[in-house]
């Protein structure tokens, strides 16, 4: 069964999501903004979090006058997801960090070896 949750409430566990992260890392999260969305792509309406940009790990001396990439979370995923509160911190913060690790070129096989999945 999915919990509900207002926006302004899944906001406040997402900023205390990124709040966990290392500030050395965020430090490094360069040219980068994270994003709520309500809904997940049509083609991936089960999607928890997207990461849109360039990889750290691939920005060489052409990189420069781009858009910033964006680490989307998306709320009704997540929601429909979890059954408490509880499970929808647990939920964003693997996400959030998820998808943090793609900015700096962690792909999901060593994501789930991480328990990050």
């Amino acid at each position: 069964m999915a919990i509900e949750m207002d926006a302004d409430t899944f906001e406040a566990h997402v900023r205390d999501a990124i709040a966990t992260v290392p500030a050395e890392l965020m430090d490094l999260l360069d040219n980068c903004v994270i994003v709520i969305e309500d809904d997940a792509p049509a083609d991936d309406p089960d999607l928890l979090g997207l990461y849109e940009g360039v990889p750290l790990t691939e920005r060489d001396s052409w990189y420069g006058g781009v858009l910033p990439d964006r680490i989307i979370i998306f709320r009704n995923p997540t929601l429909a997801l979890c059954d408490t509160t509880e499970d929808v911190v647990e939920e964003v913060h693997i996400t959030v960090v998820h998808e943090i690790a793609h900015f700096f070129g962690i792909d999901d096989d060593r994501l789930h070896a991480l328990g990050y999945a």
